[in-house]
């Protein structure tokens, strides 16, 4: 199989960031990233092109670190509560999950993150006070602090009948007599039988 080489306009996950020079299939170049815009072929004058696309490189990966250290230090300093149904002994249904957490910073505080950069290493399936690692870029990371909370409340015990009043229960013969009688006394009296005359 023929391979070429491209340099890349355009991060392509798998393949590499913009500015990177890659060997792929002569198809894959010729049908999806030459069309795409996401390549170009690598020739002399597109070689000079690439001290721009180094460049533009350079400031992205600059503004992308900034951005998610400003990020970090606000996370850092934020509780997230996030409220989930238990059963009536207090135990979730389910878990809450990255994907969970992303969800619910995206609501409660309109910051939106990439789920994968929320590192849990089993979902939480408890309520209480949970701290998440945050690992927002290379060597970007803060803990999150998260809440999870029952959305419906805990039953209070009820308190146990008085001494005073026991309640009993009958049984046996004398509970078959009560119930015999009412069902005999509902029956309508019978007159003796007519005859033709």
């Amino acid at each position: 199989m023929a391979k070429v080489e491209v340099i890349l306009i355009h991060p392509i996950v798998g393949l590499g960031a913009e500015s990177d020079q890659v060997k792929v299939a002569a198809g894959f170049a010729r049908n999806y990233l030459l069309p795409q815009g996401l390549a170009i072929p690598l020739t002399q004058s597109n070689k000079r092109r690439l001290e721009a696309l180094r460049q533009r490189r350079a400031e992205r990966e600059s503004h992308e670190l900034n951005a998610m250290t400003e990020l970090a230090k606000s996370l850092g300093k934020m509780t997230l509560t996030i409220a989930v149904k238990t059963g009536d002994d207090g135990r979730m249904f389910g878990s809450v999950t990255n994907g969970t957490i992303a969800d619910e910073l995206k609501k409660q505080f309109e910051v939106s993150l990439d789920k994968r950069k929320i590192h849990i290493e089993k979902p939480i399936k408890g309520v209480g006070e949970h701290e998440v690692e945050m690992r927002l870029h290379q060597g970007v990371h803060t803990m999150l602090k998260v809440v999870i909370n029952s959305s419906n409340p805990l039953p209070t015990t009820e308190p146990a009948p008085s001494a005073t009043a026991p309640v009993t229960e009958k049984r046996g013969k004398h509970r078959a007599a009560e119930v015999a009688a009412p069902a005999a006394e509902a029956k309508p009296e019978r007159k003796g039988k007519t005859t033709k005359g």
